[in-house]
C-alpha cells in the first residue's frame, strides 16, 4: 500500500516563553516572531517581569486577539532572567519549551526544525544555529558555528565535550518533562549569566541531544541601547565577579554529577573565551578596576589543578593565566591585551633566560615559553606591525614581521597576502600580494599602497595571510603602531568623491582598522557624530582651561 505522505510540519506541541522587562518597544515583535512559527507552537507564555513601562497592558491586548498567547505578570521585578524563565517553566503545558528574550526575534521555521529534529530523534535537547544580529547595521555573525555545521545525534553530551562552549539557552527546544523530572531550573533572582548554570544542569543530567544547522534563533545586539543587556554591560568588575562566579558554578555542577570531561572543557573554556575578551578590555579601564579584576581572576585561576595546564601550556588563554598567576599586581597590559586578540599576537621583545630558555620576561622567567619552540609555525602567535599613511594618492601600508625565537627565519618567510574587510557587510576589498624582506635584525618588512577611494565608505579591518617557503601559511591581523601622529584622521582631496576622511585607528585589542568617510556628506555625518559624543559626555561642572 502507499505510505501516507508525511505532514512537514510538527504537530503543535511547543512552547515559547519570551520573558520581558520595560521592553515595550521590542517584545511585541518578539512575540508575533513566536506566533509565526504556525502550527508547531501550541502556545506562547509571555512572562512580564515587573514593567513599569505599558509592556503588560501591551502583552495582554495581544493576548485578547491570540487564543495562544498566555501573559503571566511578576508583580516585582526579580532584577535578573532566571526568575520570569522559570515562572514560564512552571506556567507551559506543551511537552516541549522553548525560551525567547523580547528584545531577540525567531527566524521562520525554527521551531519546526527544532521539533521535528527532537521528536525523530527521540531527544531530550534539540540545539540549532544563533546568530549575532548588530544593530542598526544588520550585520550577522554565526554564535559557535563549529558546534552546528551539519545534523547529529548525541547519545550523552561527553560525545562532544565543546558543547560547553554554547551556554546560550536560547537556541535550543527542551523536553518539558525531562527539565522538570531533573529539577532543572534557572537561579532565582538577580543572578548574571544564568544561562550558564542553567545549560551547566541540562548537560549534568546526560540528555540525548539533536543538533541541526539551521538557523534558530536571532540574537539582537543593541550597543547603543539605554540599558545595556546584562553581558554587554562589562564596564564594571561586577560583572566579571558575577560571571566567574557562573563559571564556577558551572564548573562544580558538572564535576558533582561525575561529568568530568564535560568539567575540564569547561575550565578550558573560560581560557579561551571569557579571560581572553575581559583581557583584550582591560586597558581601557581605571587603575581600581584592573586591581580587583586581577585580584579576583588570580583567586579563581587558583583553584585550577595540573590537568588544567598540560594540554598546550602556551595556548593563549593559558599563558595569560600563568602570567596572571605569577604577578599579584596588574602588568604588561599592552602585551596581555595582543595576545588575546584573535588572532593571538605576542610582543617583543622575546626574552630568555641565561642558559637560553625562551620566557615572558626577565623578571617573571618562571612563565616558560619552551613549548613554542615546537609547535608548528601555523598556529604561533606571531606579530606584524602596521603603519598606515592616508594619503590623496596611494596610501602607503607598512609591515613589519617579527623574529620568534627563530621560528620564523626557520619557515623562511617569502610573501604576504593583504585584505581589507567590510566590519558592517563582510565585503573584501584592496586584495594585494607582497613580497617579505629582510629590514634589520630579526625582521621582515612589506610595503603596500591603499586605494582610500576604492575602499570605499565604512570601517575596514586589515587581515594578512603569510606564506612561508616551506608552503605553510599563518592568517594574522596587525598590531597597529603608534605615536608620532601614525594614527592621525586625514581629509584628502578625491576625483571620486570630492573628499576622503580617512582614520586610521587602534581597536580594543590593539589591531589596526580604518575608518573612511567619503563626500561631504559622509564627512559631515562624522562631525555630527563627534559633536554628539562630546555632548553625552560633557559635564557642566566641569572647570575649563
Amino acid at each position: 500500500m502507499p505510505q501516507e505522505p508525511r505532514d512537514p510540519h510538527p504537530a503543535p506541541q511547543a512552547a515559547v516563553v519570551v520573558i520581558g522587562y520595560d521592553d515595550r518597544a521590542h517584545v511585541a515583535e518578539a512575540v508575533r516572531s513566536a506566533l509565526a512559527q504556525g502550527p508547531a507552537v501550541a502556545e506562547v507564555v509571555a512572562v512580564d517581569d515587573g514593567s513599569t513601562d505599558g509592556s503588560a497592558g501591551l502583552l495582554a491586548r495581544l493576548a485578547g486577539r491570540e487564543p495562544r498567547l498566555r501573559v503571566v505578570s511578576r508583580e516585582v521585578n526579580s532584577g535578573g532572567c532566571g526568575s520570569p524563565r522559570n515562572a514560564g517553566i512552571d506556567a507551559v503545558t506543551a511537552p516541549y519549551v522553548m525560551f525567547l528574550d523580547s528584545d531577540d526575534v525567531l527566524p521562520p521555521g525554527a521551531v519546526d526544525a527544532l521539533l521535528t529534529a527532537a521528536t525523530e530523534a527521540h531527544a531530550e535537547v534539540a540545539g540549532g544555529l544563533c546568530v549575532r544580529r548588530e544593530q542598526p547595521s544588520g550585520r550577522e555573525q554565526p554564535w559557535q558555528a563549529f558546534l552546528y555545521p551539519a545534523h547529529r545525534v548525541l547519545d550523552r553530551p561527553d560525545r562532544l565535550p565543546r558543547l560547553v562552549h554554547d551556554t546560550l539557552c536560547v537556541n535550543k527546544l527542551y523536553r518539558t518533562g525531562f527539565l522538570r523530572d531533573h529539577g532543572i531550573r534557572f537561579p532565582e533572582g538577580r543572578f548574571r549569566y544564568e544561562d550558564f548554570v542553567f545549560t551547566a544542569r541540562v548537560l549534568a543530567a546526560s540528555p540525548r541531544i539533536v543538533l541541526v544547522p539551521d538557523r534558530v534563533y536571532v540574537w539582537q545586539v543593541r550597543r547603543s541601547a539605554g540599558r545595556l543587556s546584562l553581558s554587554l554591560d562589562r564596564e564594571r568588575v561586577e560583572n566579571w565577579a558575577a560571571r566567574v562566579e557562573a563559571c564556577a558554578l558551572a564548573y562544580d555542577i558538572l564535576l558533582g554529577a561525575g561529568q568530568k570531561e564535560l568539567a575540564r572543557a569547561a575550565r578550558a573554556k573560560f581560557l579561551d573565551h571569557e579571560l581572553r575578551m575581559y583581557a583584550r578590555e582591560l586597558g581601557l579601564r581605571d587603575a581600581d578596576h584592573r586591581r580587583a579584576w586581577w585580584t579576583l581572576t588570580r583567586q579563581y585561576l587558583a583553584r585550577y589543578d595540573d590537568a588544567d595546564w598540560e594540554p598546550n601550556p602556551v595556548a593563549p588563554g593559558r599563558l595569560l593565566a600563568r602570567v596572571l598567576l605569577a604577578s599579584p599586581e596588574p602588568r604588561d597590559l599592552p602585551r596581555l591585551r595582543e595576545l588575546a586578540a584573535r588572532p593571538a599576537r605576542l610582543l617583543p621583545p622575546y626574552a630568555r633566560t641565561a642558559d637560553g630558555v625562551p620566557v615572558w620576561s626577565p623578571d617573571l622567567p618562571q612563565v616558560s615559553l619552551a613549548p613554542l619552540l615546537t609547535r608548528p609555525v601555523p598556529v604561533l602567535p606571531l606579530t606584524v606591525d602596521a603603519e598606515l599613511r592616508p594619503r590623496a594618492r596611494a596610501s602607503p601600508l607598512r609591515l613589519r614581521l617579527h623574529e620568534l625565537y627563530g621560528r620564523v627565519a626557520g619557515a623562511a618567510p617569502v610573501e604576504v597576502d593583504v585584505a581589507w574587510h567590510g566590519r558592517e557587510d563582510g565585503r573584501t576589498r584592496g586584495r594585494t600580494t607582497a613580497t617579505l624582506t629582510p629590514s634589520g635584525p630579526a625582521v621582515w618588512s612589506a610595503e603596500v599602497p591603499v586605494d582610500l577611494a576604492g575602499l570605499g565608505s565604512g570601517v575596514w579591518d586589515l587581515s594578512l595571510t603569510l606564506r612561508f617557503a616551506d608552503g605553510g601559511r599563518r592568517t594574522v591581523t596587525a598590531h597597529a603602531r603608534t605615536g608620532a601622529g601614525r594614527l592621525r584622521r586625514r581629509a584628502l582631496p578625491s576625483a571620486a568623491h570630492g573628499v576622503l576622511l580617512a582614520h586610521p585607528y587602534a581597536t580594543h585589542s590593539g589591531a589596526l582598522a580604518l575608518r573612511v568617510a567619503s563626500g561631504a556628506r559622509g564627512v559631515l555625518d562624522v562631525a555630527r557624530g563627534r559633536l554628539h559624543r562630546r555632548l553625552l559626555h560633557w559635564d557642566p561642572d566641569r572647570p575649563t582651561s
